[in-house]
């Protein structure tokens, strides 16, 4: 993965992506200075710096945020190899009818259906971050798992990040306005819009994602109606709760930030809500409008969908490096709905 190149910014002006405050570059094998995040190269992939203790460590790790819940939320894995293929159904025959399309005349066969669904032949792509540490600045016997571990996270992420920025360009955008107007009705503008997608897709978006200051605006909104008593119950329903009231199975807040700038840091969903269709435990032909294909590790790799490797740069500098293999595709658009919160 040498010289790879970014297929996403954390900085809409300079199209930088940052690191506290300081920008990744790419891994050109010198010039390291401890602390410095890198997009790995082909270099760090060597089996001879493999390690495996950390490998199985971050196997069964969950960060503290959960930021792979909120990943698969969005875009359920799918487990394939290098490369694969996934199903693009013609959507209009899935629900084509005719009221005798299904009578066979005497002496006929039955009508014959035919579906011209394509496959598409794609492949997961190699990503990975590496960490420069200086040795005199770590301590305790675990400091090798937890920069592991941040850079899992980091790399979890930017998928995230992609998911958001694919699942919102494919969406139908609705501009709402939530505000201290008398007469708003949040969920009933979201709901008749769930209508809408359910025609013009044939299935009805079973989750909804609120950015933390849409969902901010849906409260503001119900809390200035002069009827508010009669709304007093809905602003304070639990996820669940919401879930039902809009007729969808479920519903999540993102309340996750990344960096956009030297001193400066941005919510991942900020003013959107996403509506689209998707389900745990998918495989390459269920109908989820998105999916993140993963693939494994050979078994002589030691198999898994994240290696870690660690090496010494010099005496006093070492670099831990993670890598996986995946690639998020939006599948089926047709449905996704997106709400732009003012």
């Amino acid at each position: 993965m040498k010289n790879a190149k970014v297929q996403f910014q954390n900085d809409a002006r300079s199209g930088l992506i940052f690191h506290g405050g300081v920008p990744i570059q790419k891994d050109t094998g010198s010039g390291y200075e401890a602390g410095q995040v890198f997009f790995a190269n082909d270099a760090r992939f060597s089996e001879t710096y493999y390690s495996e203790p950390i490998t199985n460590y971050l196997v069964g790790w969950r960060d503290p945020e959960n930021i792979e819940d909120s990943l698969n939320f969005i875009a359920p894995a799918v487990t394939v190899g290098r490369r694969f293929e996934w199903k693009k159904a013609n959507n209009a025959e899935e629900f084509l009818s005719e009221v005798i399309d299904d009578q066979r005349a005497i002496g006929s066969d039955f009508k014959r259906v035919e579906y011209t669904q394509s496959d598409v032949t794609d492949k997961t792509l190699n990503k990975g971050l590496t960490y420069i540490a200086d040795l005199d600045n770590v301590s305790g016997p675990n400091w090798q798992n937890e920069k592991a571990a941040k850079l899992l996270r980091r790399l979890y992420r930017n998928e995230y990040r992609r998911g958001i920025t694919a699942l919102a360009a494919a969406g139908t955008n609705s501009p709402l306005t939530w505000d201290t107007t008398d007469g708003k009705n949040p969920d009933q503008d979201v709901k008749t819009d769930l209508i809408t997608a359910a025609t013009a897709s044939g299935i009805r978006p079973n989750r909804l994602l609120y950015g933390d200051t849409a969902f901010n605006k849906r409260g503001i909104s119900y809390e200035a109606q002069k009827n508010y008593t009669a709304f007093a119950g809905v602003v304070n329903l639990n996820m669940e709760q919401l879930a039902a009231r809009l007729m969808v199975d479920k519903v999540k807040i993102s309340k996750e930030r990344y960096q956009s700038g030297a001193a400066a840091k941005s919510e991942i969903v900020s003013n959107l809500i996403l509506g689209f269709y998707a389900q745990d435990g998918v495989d390459t032909e269920d109908p989820s409008h998105m999916k993140r294909f993963v693939s494994n590790f050979s078994a002589e790799q030691g198999g898994g969908l994240v290696r870690v490797y660690f090496q010494i740069l010099s005496a006093k500098l070492a670099a831990i490096t993670v890598e996986h293999y995946s690639k998020i595709v939006v599948t089926f658009s047709t449905g996704i709905r997106k709400w732009t919160i003012s």
